[in-house]
């Protein structure tokens, strides 16, 4: 059995595919996995790291706009799709994969394409609530297209084969409260609020909870993943604290949510399927230069269900917001209902389900 993903360019495109990989790999004995992905992104490097095959493609994004540079610029891009297309019909031809598995990221497109155009079963893995144009292409010809969020349906018409299977992400132990906020050195008999705002940080989280933390200071226990660039600042702008735990990157991560009561977090794809299958009530505050403002709708989607509430990044910062966020501390039974409907909209075993569809597939 053959299989072959394409995505990447982020973590949020690749990482799915590499936990459903790991699953098919527990389930298919000799199974022949690689991966298709471009030089720039993040695939580069981790798709070898984690010892898979990797074909690497010519592939880059249109650029927006209707100017002179940005006109020229996407020739040249257009002319790159076409060179990609015929690399991967030509791979696609020389390894026959029985499926071909788009998880999102510019170099999807040409691969699941090309496994289209030469009869090969396709499956397409979509993270966000709303999906890009080039998935809602694609999807018209996949064999199956799995989504994450029940209100991502609207946008493939009425086509059959549509599943709300719910995004592969990291699986954590459970470890009891006490021990993790053991782990993080904090009071055992506080609320915790957990942020973080992605691997590198998010500034404007950053200086917004240097303000509040002063507000918090011994009522609330604070775990705070600020990204390398901040690290050093933000310690030195909040000062030493029994109740706070800072650093540049949380290591441990399942501990850090099995103590946590609430999470303030940007509005991935990843981090929201992590939070569901947690049951872990949230403040989200979508990145605002998101392609097609798409963490948007990936939180509106959990603000819909009760399980989270919704900050712009424009105001993280102002008296209101600290407000909301202080409030849901004072309504413990507001958080325990928001942590229930966070629980009713997770998927834990996405990826298992997955790789089972994609070993159907192979096989029909």
């Amino acid at each position: 059995m053959k299989v072959l993903f394409a995505g990447g360019g982020t973590g949020g495109h690749l990482y799915p595919g590499v936990a459903m990989a790991a699953e098919l790999k527990k389930r298919v004995p000799g199974i022949s996995i690689s991966f298709a992905g471009t030089s720039a992104g993040i695939e580069a490097t981790e798709v070898p790291r984690l010892g898979y095959p990797l074909i690497l493609l010519p592939v880059r994004g249109l650029k927006r706009g209707l100017a002179v540079r940005a006109i020229a610029d996407n020739a040249a891009i257009l002319a790159d799709f076409v060179k990609a297309l015929s690399m991967a019909m030509a791979f696609i031809r020389k390894e026959r994969p029985d499926v071909v598995v788009g998880t999102g990221g510019y170099v999807s497109a040409p691969l699941l394409l090309a496994a289209q155009l030469s009869g090969r079963k396709t499956l397409i893995q979509e993270q966000n609530a709303f999906p890009g144009v080039t998935t809602r292409l694609l999807a018209r010809m996949a064999t199956e297209v799995h989504l994450s969020f029940e209100e991502s349906r609207k946008f493939f018409g009425a086509k059959a084969s549509v599943f709300v299977t719910g995004n592969p992400a990291r699986e954590f132990g459970g470890e009891s409260r006490e021990s993790c906020l053991d782990f993080f050195g904090l009071d055992r008999t506080l609320p915790t609020l957990l942020v973080f705002g992605g691997s590198r940080g998010a500034r404007a989280i950053n200086n917004a909870v240097l303000k509040l933390c002063r507000r918090l200071e011994g009522t609330i226990n604070l775990i705070w993943q600020t990204g390398a660039l901040d690290a050093d600042r933000v310690r030195a702008e909040a000062g030493p604290s029994a109740t706070r735990w800072i650093g540049p990157y949380i290591q441990e991560m399942g501990k850090a949510y099995g103590a946590a009561d609430l999470v303030l977090c940007r509005a991935g794809a990843s981090s929201l399927a992590e939070l569901t299958n947690l049951g872990k009530p949230s403040v989200l505050i979508p990145y605002p230069y998101a392609a097609a403002d798409h963490q948007r709708h990936n939180a509106q989607a959990l603000v819909g269900s009760g399980a989270s509430v919704m900050i712009d990044d424009s105001k993280i910062g102002d008296e209101a917001s600290f407000e909301a966020i202080l409030a849901l501390f004072r309504d413990r039974d507001k958080l325990a209902r928001m942590g229930e409907a966070a629980r009713r909209e997770g998927h834990p075993g996405a990826a298992a389900k997955l790789a089972e569809r994609i070993i159907a597939l192979s096989k029909s």
